[in-house]
């Protein structure tokens, strides 16, 4: 059903109308006649009809509510995801990594958060750089505020860089090395510490197994193996 305005002899009158299909034909039934169009106006009936009316609809409610600035907004924002991952990639090193390899670029924006954005979104939700700009608006993530769309595609190209002919050893056959090699490189030797600190090798002698008691029994066979490389044996 609708509202129509109908015009007869002059005179404006305003109806609900309901149109019902009759075989292939749809024809329009008048349910009542309001009466004259201008006088339901003037008199203030129209809105107070509609007002009424409104009282069964929630959407026609909000919209009201909304244009007679009557409503209470709110951002909303979900905080889980980046809370634990944030400490994990505090802990791990990444940030740390990361804003090292990058020290001397200067590249103008948070290059570390631009990273960080784009690896919290994949973990999350899966999807490109474009994805991952409109998904953060979701989520309070520190310092990625300022961010925007060219400089997630230029933190992915800065990862891709690959790097100089001397530093290709141990290229794989299927692509260069390149500054994310470094990076997880790194990270690899932040946390690698096999041995107690009181243990030290020389370039003559390497540590024998036998004084790492936490490491005779389970690592027996890698060990000596990891020794002698770390020791240039």
């Amino acid at each position: 059903m609708y509202f129509r305005k109908k015009t007869t002899g002059g005179r404006a009158y305003l109806q609900i109308v309901e149109s019902r299909r009759d075989g292939a034909r749809v024809r329009q039934q008048v349910i009542a006649t309001l009466g004259r169009y201008d006088e339901l106006s003037e008199s203030g009936q129209l809105e107070r009809l509609l007002r009424s009316g409104a009282r069964f609809a929630a959407k026609a409610i909000l919209i009201d509510a909304q244009q007679e600035n009557a409503t209470t907004t709110a951002q909303v924002r979900r905080i889980g995801p980046a809370l634990v991952f944030e400490r994990l990639w505090e802990e791990i090193g990444c940030r740390a990594v990361l804003s090292e390899l990058a020290h001397d670029r200067k590249h103008g924006f948070a290059l570390e958060r631009a990273i960080f954005l784009s690896v919290l979104h994949r973990l999350f939700a899966g999807g490109s750089d474009r994805a991952a700009e409109r998904w953060r608006d979701d989520y309070r993530i520190d310092g990625v505020a300022d961010l925007d769309l060219h400089h997630l595609y230029r933190a992915m190209a800065w990862l891709g860089e690959e790097l100089q002919a001397k530093e290709q050893d141990g290229r794989t056959p299927f692509a260069p090395r390149c500054l994310k090699d470094v990076a997880e490189e790194r990270l690899f030797e932040r946390r690698r510490d096999l041995f107690p600190s009181s243990i030290s090798c020389s370039s003559t002698r390497p540590v024998s197994i036998s004084k790492v008691p936490a490491a005779r029994h389970s690592a027996s066979m890698v060990i000596p193996k990891i020794t002698a490389r770390i020791c240039g044996r």
